[in-house]
């Protein structure tokens, strides 16, 4: 049995969509290295024959499965750099990204805490230069240490702020509004201990 091509989004088949979101599902129960193209087969009821007419190996699997929170990522950033004061650009982060969060939750935990999904956004995608560019934007052209650990505790903490059952319950526009606060409450500048000199700042590294 082969995923047949019924109709067309954008160019993209029904057959592509269901096979990306059924992935993303066992992605996100079993992890990308837990998952085999079998198990997806089986999953939506075809062979694995069919599985490979749309997508050559497992990785392409996951880069079709990350492409849309990518795409949202690069508009963020995109919106941010229009802005002309630097907390303006902040405050779109911080929105975009709680956007991000609510609208996508399974694919960005994804993202930022399966290490197989990592290596290949690492190595095969344009995530690095997307985190850069949302590091810079958080933090400013010329951060100190707290400043990065900051905004890289941000971008990766994102992930486990909806994992309790008492954040889990909360509303979209309860959850956004936290969310946003939160972010706040950990980008704000600290006064640094007395005594403390200036820490150099390495270049911001990808979270």
């Amino acid at each position: 049995m082969a995923v047949e091509l019924v109709d067309h989004r954008d160019g993209v088949s029904a057959g592509r969509e269901k096979l990306r979101a059924t992935a993303l599902d066992l992605f996100a129960d079993r992890g990308v290295s837990g998952t085999s193209l079998q198990m997806i087969a089986d999953a939506m009821g075809v062979t694995k024959a069919a599985v490979y007419h749309h997508f050559r190996s497992k990785d392409e699997i996951v880069l079709a499965v990350v492409r849309p929170a990518l795409d949202q990522l690069a508009e963020v950033a995109a919106v941010a750099e229009s802005k002309r004061s630097r907390s303006a650009q902040v405050e779109a982060v911080i929105g975009g990204l709680a956007d991000l969060v609510i609208e996508n939750r399974p694919l960005y935990g994804l993202m930022q805490g399966d290490p197989t999904c990592a290596a290949i956004l690492r190595d095969r995608s344009d995530y690095p230069a997307l985190a850069e560019r949302l590091m810079t934007l958080l933090t400013g052209p010329r951060p100190d240490v707290g400043a990065l650990m900051a905004a890289g505790m941000l971008l990766a903490g994102l992930r486990g702020a909806g994992l309790d059952p008492r954040v889990t319950a909360l509303d979209d526009e309860q959850f956004h509004r936290h969310l946003v606060d939160c972010s706040h409450r950990l980008l704000r500048p600290r006064r640094r201990p007395t005594g403390a000199a200036p820490s150099p700042a390495q270049p911001a590294q990808p979270v």
